[in-house]
């Protein structure tokens, strides 16, 4: 009879043992993988409080490796994503730090390649996550939802002009969250939509002036 591996107890419906720190990093990592729009050339991850202390042991490092590189929660990968041909395509380490101010499960994205972007992210138990800083903007995003990241010039008129393409598509706008690093200055928004995003959407949105960036990070899987 083959032995069975922590990996495997929770399987198929994810590869364990920890929803909080395997599942959760995997989907942290898939949002990421979104939100950055490819895969980077490098990256560390800075994993804080219990990711850091016991992390490791849980397969939290495998689990947000995996997750950045595009596998879902139930792949047989995670277990051994050190070997997949991908992963030893890109640079990767890991730093370990603690910060009562954080969430228990918390951990740093840094990445490098075509753009320099830092994302942060909390695993808030039972394999749920958010997203909750992009850069130097807080954020609010869950995977619950397809979801429209915008960096912009702050400026009147912004808000409505991509709610009004939105509208255009038929979409219901769920939650619409800003933040601005100073007035007249970059500015952020994240759109929880109920329906699909098309492509023609991201292109319509892409030409207003002073719209820097534009991602759809869409909804995980359950």
């Amino acid at each position: 009879m083959k032995q069975r591996s922590l990996f495997d107890v929770i399987s198929p419906i994810m590869t364990g043992p920890s929803s909080s720190h395997t599942a959760g990093a995997v989907r942290l990592g898939l949002l990421v993988r979104n939100i950055y729009g490819e895969t980077p050339t490098k990256v560390t991850f800075r994993l804080y409080n219990s990711f850091a202390q016991t992390g490791k042991g849980h397969g939290t490092d495998k689990g947000l490796l995996a997750g950045l590189l595009g596998f879902n929660v139930d792949s047989d990968e995670i277990k051994n994503i050190y070997d997949n041909e991908e992963a030893k395509r890109i640079k990767y380490n890991y730093e370990f730090e603690q910060n009562l101010d954080m969430h228990p499960n918390s951990v740093d994205f840094i990445l490098d390649g075509k753009i320099q972007m830092i994302v942060s992210g909390n695993s808030v138990g039972a394999g749920n996550v958010e997203i909750v800083k992009i850069d130097d903007f807080a954020t609010k995003i869950s995977g619950e939802y397809n979801t429209l990241v915008l960096f912009y010039k702050d400026k009147p008129g912004m808000i409505s002009k991509v709610s009004t393409l939105i509208q255009k598509e038929n979409i219901n706008i769920a939650s619409l969250d800003c933040d601005r690093n100073a007035r007249g200055k970059t500015a952020s928004m994240c759109i929880c939509l109920d329906g699909n995003v098309s492509d023609i959407l991201i292109d319509e949105i892409k030409k207003i002036d002073d719209v820097y960036f534009v991602r759809n990070v869409k909804k995980l899987e359950a």
